[in-house]
């Protein structure tokens, strides 16, 4: 999948589908070619680089009118040297001069794919399965040496980076700024797509024009955020979710980022992906090394939907790795919303069984049961049980939910801390503050400073005496503020711009700790719902909680917009309690059901609290989800109505083999004599004809009428209702299922 043009010194990753090309410049630098649809693996394409004599340009060589990083494709540009667009690498040397100017020294092809030390990153199983070219770069003056790694995939049409720093020299090096990747696109005839929102409306799609000058999407809050996901996608103007040209970045990371699109005076894009420089400084002594985190680059000719499919193969199989990977996940039931703090023992115990006799799997105990937590202003970091509401601690509750048929999961916020605990009182050292300054708090608590690996021992060592002690198949791992006063009492003032780092590092090994010692354990990551939901975390919790937004209505958008990335088996969906405790919305059980199936299926409340007629539905939801839950972890998943641009969203997912798929289709407000409609599938196979079932329609076509003439959908807001059966209602969800006649 690599091939290397000796004589023009041009690298060519190409798997049949997809080709990136680079090449090494006369000056040493490196140089971007093309990134696209496969092109012939024979050609030299010297003939892409692009030169002309510009006015008001410096140039790199005396007498050379031509040679300008400011006017050429680079792969890993720095600044000042010529190029004064922003660079990828930015580093300070003993003398305080800032110019860097690495050359080509080498490269190096490897069958398989490298793992990053200490940091989440794809992988391949089979050493076929993927390639990576290595090219080392240095900097003699400074003594640094570059290894810019990419690797490119079989079976998805992605290619993967990061670029790892040696400091070779004698003396001290500060990297002040290490991305992970950039690429110089020839055009900038693109629009960027984002993932964008807040606190329970995380990942909305937003869709901006590009022109000259910067378009950005970052955080500098210490987690990825709620606010803007760690990715950013290219689409033509013209592209739709199923045509045209797409090219998705995605950084495998949860701490700070940037994603940066820079459109030059020549319509030149640059885009930049990788650790968010505000605020970073790492200090590299002599033979220390800096790995950055990997970016996941995507090509489809297939519009923004192909887009996702290519990232949900590679996250879903490659990214998410060990004992759950591939294993049907439990249906569960948390008890959060529906008590809060406010419980006992028995109380969990009669929600539990309720719970079971409907077909659940797993109880999950949220917030509440450990310390004197019985708010959220004291307890947190005393990971040991509150005797008073749980009798027999954790280990006597595991005991008598595992004896009524269930597995049991548990609640922890390990980064976090109240001031009043006995964790703090006995570690006042431990949390993120500046000196001399006050601390803020959210949610009445203070972040650990997991830089420090005493830190992150003594967390480990609580959670260990519990995991190893009770039968705990599962934890939710909670995260509910960002960082502020990031300083570090254990690190000297010229490491205090790593901090930040330092502590996604530590968080990251303290999951590769627990998932050592327990390799059955399912962890599900969750930073106030969606505030942590990245890649990076997808390595270590095979799913994550979406939102804490659990109304269905809502969630048709938060889900639809986290599927730009995310595979379905990532995303916790449940079916919560109304009225909806976040927008008080009164949403058919139905309804719910629906949309919470596109994911790791669940409930959020108390089921003794339903109607009988509510719990029959309950139980048919539980029977067709272990039904159909392969299908919707692994089926291939399209986008068909959004929920953003109308009044329906709709999706399906489909059998990779093409012999059943389900159609999701909700109305979110209810219409008068409206029109009929049809939905266009996808991913069936054209001769083969299909029955289509839904609650109130049932007829066969074949795979060419249901993606070209469409599927008719049950839809009693087409004409007057007459026959007092009803229909016409808001929030409205209709789910069909598509299966092959034999």
């Amino acid at each position: 999948m690599i091939t290397v043009n000796e004589k023009d010194r041009v690298f060519h990753l190409n798997n049949g589908r997809i080709s990136y090309l680079l090449y090494v410049m006369e000056s040493g630098q490196l140089g971007h070619l093309y990134f696209g649809k496969a092109l012939n693996r024979s050609g030299s394409y010297l003939h892409m680089v692009e030169k002309a004599h510009r006015p008001m340009t410096t140039y790199i060589r005396e007498g050379d009118l031509y040679t300008s990083y400011e006017h050429l494709r680079q792969e890993y540009p720095c600044y000042g040297t010529s190029d004064y667009r922003y660079p990828a690498l930015e580093i300070q040397g003993g003398d305080g001069s800032r110019i860097c100017k690495p050359e080509y020294q080498r490269y190096e092809i490897i069958k398989g794919k490298r793992q990053l030390e200490g940091l989440p990153a794809t992988y391949a199983e089979e050493a076929d399965e993927a390639a990576t070219l290595e090219i080392y770069m240095k900097d003699a003056l400074l003594g640094l040496e570059l290894v810019l790694s990419y690797s490119i995939f079989r079976d998805v049409d992605a290619v993967a980076r990061s670029v790892r720093f040696i400091n070779k020299g004698e003396g001290t090096l500060f990297l002040d700024r290490a991305m992970s990747m950039s690429v110089d696109m020839p055009d900038a005839e693109f629009q960027t797509v984002q993932l964008s929102g807040a606190w329970s409306r995380e990942r909305y799609v937003k869709v901006r024009d590009l022109a000259p000058g910067i378009t950005a999407v970052s955080s500098m809050r210490g987690n990825s955020s709620h606010h803007h996901n760690p990715f950013l996608a290219l689409k033509r103007k013209t592209a739709t979710e199923h045509s045209g040209d797409v090219y998705g970045f995605s950084l495998v990371y949860s701490g700070n980022f940037l994603a940066q699109a820079e459109v030059d005076n020549y319509q030149v894009l640059r885009i930049l992906l990788g650790i968010n420089p505000f605020g970073f400084r790492w200090k590299l002594e002599q033979g220390e090394i800096f790995t950055t985190p990997e970016a996941v680059t995507v090509y489809s000719g297939e519009g923004l939907n192909g887009m996702s499919q290519q990232f949900h193969r590679l996250y879903r199989n490659r990214l998410a790795r060990g004992y759950w990977r591939d294993r049907e996940r439990p249906v569960l039931i948390n008890n959060w919303e529906a008590t809060q703090f406010d419980y006992v023992e028995q109380d969990l115990l009669l929600f539990a069984g309720k719970a079971k006799e409907c077909g659940v799997e797993m109880f999950v105990l949220d917030d509440g049961w450990f310390g004197a937590r019985n708010d959220d202003k004291r307890g947190l970091g005393d990971w040991k049980a509150n005797r008073e509401k749980l009798p027999d601690g954790v280990e006597g509750l595991a005991e008598k939910i595992e004896a009524l048929g269930m597995k049991f999961g548990l609640w922890f916020e390990p980064e976090m801390v109240n001031k009043d605990s006995d964790f703090f009182r006995s570690h006042p050292d431990y949390i993120l503050e500046t000196p001399g300054r006050s601390a803020s708090h959210g949610r009445n608590q203070f972040v650990l400073d997991f830089s420090r690996k005493e830190v992150v021992d003594a967390v480990y060592e609580q959670m260990y005496a519990l995991l190893s002690t009770a039968k705990i198949s599962y934890i939710k791992w909670d995260m509910n503020r960002s960082i502020s006063e990031c300083y570090s009492a254990a690190y000297p003032a010229d490491r205090q711009g790593e901090i930040f780092h330092r502590y996604i590092l530590g968080v990251y090994e303290l999951h590769e700790r627990l998932l050592q010692a327990f390799p059955e354990l399912l962890i599900e990551s969750c930073s106030s719902g969606g505030g942590r939901f990245d890649a990076g975390m997808l390595y270590y919790a095979p799913q994550g909680w979406v939102s804490d937004d659990s109304d269905a209505i809502e969630r048709t958008k938060i889900q639809y917009g986290t599927s730009f990335v995310y595979p379905l088996s990532c995303m916790g969906a449940h079916v919560s309690a109304c009225p909806n405790d976040q927008v008080g919305r009164i949403t058919p059980i139905e309804t719910r059901g629906n949309v919470s199936y596109t994911g790791a299926f669940g409930y959020e409340l108390d089921l003794n609290r339903l109607s009988s007629t509510e719990i029959e539905t309950v139980k048919e939801q539980i029977a067709f989800y272990k039904e159909n839950r392969g299908l919707i972890a692994t089926g291939d998943f399209y986008r068909l109505l959004s929920p953003f641009e109308g009044n329906f969203a709709a999706w399906e997912i489909a059998d990779q083999s093409g012999s059943r798929a389900l159609v999701t289709v909700t109305r979110l407000l209810s219409e008068v004599n409206g029109p009929y409609r049809r939905l266009l599938l996808r991913g069936l196979r054209k001769e083969q004809k299909y029955h289509v079932e839904s609650r109130y329609l049932s007829y066969d076509a074949y795979g060419d009428e249901l993606m070209q003439f469409g599927m008719m959908l049950e839809d009693k807001s087409s004409g007057q209702v007459i026959d007092g059966s009803g229909g016409c209602q808001d929030f409205l969800s209709v789910l069909y299922e598509v299966t092959a006649v034999r």
